[in-house]
């Protein structure tokens, strides 16, 4: 049987219980509104005629979207933001001693996580999810993409913005509902979808989960949570997801496998990869459907469009008008993304913050686009914690580089850890010592980027924090030049 909701939700939602649908939260405040799945979350809720406030920590350009379409969005966290809601939505951001968030709870109110709240407005609607440790976001946006090429219009909510429409979430026409389902707190787990895809499974944020066994049992019972018969696509190339097979047939789903294994169920197969994209045929229950033609670079992209093209081939959806709505997929927003070109130098920015993510996605990528010319990385580490564990993976990793900015740690939610820096990683990396630099001062790597770069060079800043300011920072200093 499927874990109930509540036993679901235990531990996750403060008053556990059937997760209210969204016409029944009432006026919504979310803390943290600015983030990339909160901000989907109050779009979908004011598309719906939800009445919707927020605060964030600083102002943004979400905040500005999202106060022109309606939302009442303050900057700064006061007691008194949430006095007029009737649910509080809280960011994984927002930390549990919060003075707002304490108000809220001796004041009565419903608290939900970002992911109930997802839950609510995916309620009544076909639920389609996609999880991993790595490729969501492009994956998620790649089904959606997939889809409206079918005629049909999804409503969705991605951790990223579609460059397309420039936006992470829609309140759609149709039945279905995609979604982006983060592993990193448990909250997937309040999500029932009806079909899901596992892009992978591996050990990441272990300052939650504590070790990587209790990472694979989370999404084991993500799977549980998966409705009997849906179809869920598992990666094949990828040990984490390929050992979900079992335990999704034992629950009687319609499991299959995508990916470049010779046994996958929906195979890549003739891959070519350049720095403008990739072309690959499709097999699928042993028949060449077509093929493909991606704009998007990297063989990573072609497995996470395999994903996509395998749950829309389990809905039923035509391969062909699969396929030309992925060969116009530019992509989303900060996964190799193009932030301009200057003094000869071509700047990416990326959110890569895994070691995995790094060595098979975003250094790959600049490797490719690179072709002659030197790649240049700038690494922003994200948490104290992630740092401590991976620290000489992450070291591995850059040295796919030939020049490397190792900045100082985004902290976002944690509090410092005694003697770990993003010193830690700079000196992992195989380089030679004066191809490495550690720079703590955010404000002076702009310009030490700009000096190591030179006509030709490909520089790719990478990281889940602010590092994607450094970008246009750098290529103001290039130009200067």
């Amino acid at each position: 049987m499927r874990p109930s909701r509540e036993a679901a939700i235990s531990g996750l939602v403060e008053s556990p219980g059937e997760i209210p649908a969204a016409a029944d939260l009432g006026r919504v405040h979310l803390m943290g509104i600015g983030g990339a799945g909160m901000s989907g979350i109050a779009r979908i809720l004011l598309a719906r005629g939800v009445p919707v406030s927020g605060c964030d920590a600083k102002d943004s350009a979400a905040l500005a979207a999202l106060r022109a379409l309606g939302a009442d969005v303050a900057v700064g966290h006061e007691p008194s933001h949430s006095d007029a809601a009737d649910t509080v939505v809280v960011s994984s951001a927002i930390r549990d001693g919060n003075p707002e968030l304490q108000h809220a709870r001796e004041a009565g109110r419903r608290v939900l996580p970002r992911a109930a709240a997802l839950a609510s407005v995916m309620a009544d609607r076909i639920g389609l999810a996609v999880a991993g440790t790595h490729g969501k976001t492009t994956t998620t946006s790649m089904l959606t993409v997939a889809m409206q090429a079918c005629g049909r219009d999804p409503s969705y909510a991605i951790g990223g913005d579609l460059n397309e429409p420039g936006s992470n979430a829609h309140h759609g026409t149709g039945e279905h509902f995609v979604a982006e389902a983060d592993e990193s707190d448990r909250s997937f787990l309040l999500l029932s979808p009806r079909g899901a895809v596992i892009t992978n499974v591996e050990p990441d944020h272990l300052d939650n989960y504590g070790d990587p066994g209790a990472v694979r049992a989370a999404f084991e019972d993500f799977v549980r949570r998966i409705d009997h018969g849906g179809p869920l696509l598992l990666g094949a190339d990828d040990p984490g997801s390929r050992s979900l097979l079992e335990l999704a047939r034992e629950r009687g789903l319609d499991v299959r496998t995508f990916g470049q294994a010779a046994d996958a169920d929906v195979r890549i197969a003739d891959l070519e990869v350049s720095a403008a994209g990739s072309t690959f045929d499709v097999v699928a229950g042993g028949r060449r459907l077509g093929r493909m033609e991606l704009t998007v670079p990297g063989a990573f992209n072609a497995v996470n469009a395999a994903g996509a093209l395998g749950l829309g081939l389990a809905l039923r959806l035509p391969f062909a008008d699969m396929a030309r709505g992925l060969a116009g997929f530019s992509g989303a927003r900060r996964r190799f993304e193009l932030k301009g070109i200057a003094g000869g130098v071509r700047v990416f920015d990326d959110y890569a913050h895994h070691p995995t993510e790094l060595a098979r996605g975003a250094l790959v990528a600049a490797r490719g686009a690179a072709g002659d010319g030197r790649v240049i990385a700038v690494f922003q580490p994200h948490l104290y914690t992630r740092t401590e564990q991976f620290a000489a993976d992450f070291g591995a990793a850059l040295g796919a580089a030939d020049e490397v900015v190792v900045m100082e740690i985004y902290a976002a939610r944690e509090d410092p850890l005694p003697g770990v820096t993003g010193e830690l990683i700079a000196a992992a990396v195989p380089l030679a010592a004066d191809r490495v630099h550690f720079e703590a001062s955010w404000s002076a790597v702009p310009g030490l980027v700009a000096g190591l770069a030179r006509p030709g060079d490909v520089v790719i800043t990478i990281g889940a924090g602010d590092v994607t300011m450094i970008g246009p920072a750098v290529l103001d200093e290039l130009a200067a030049r």
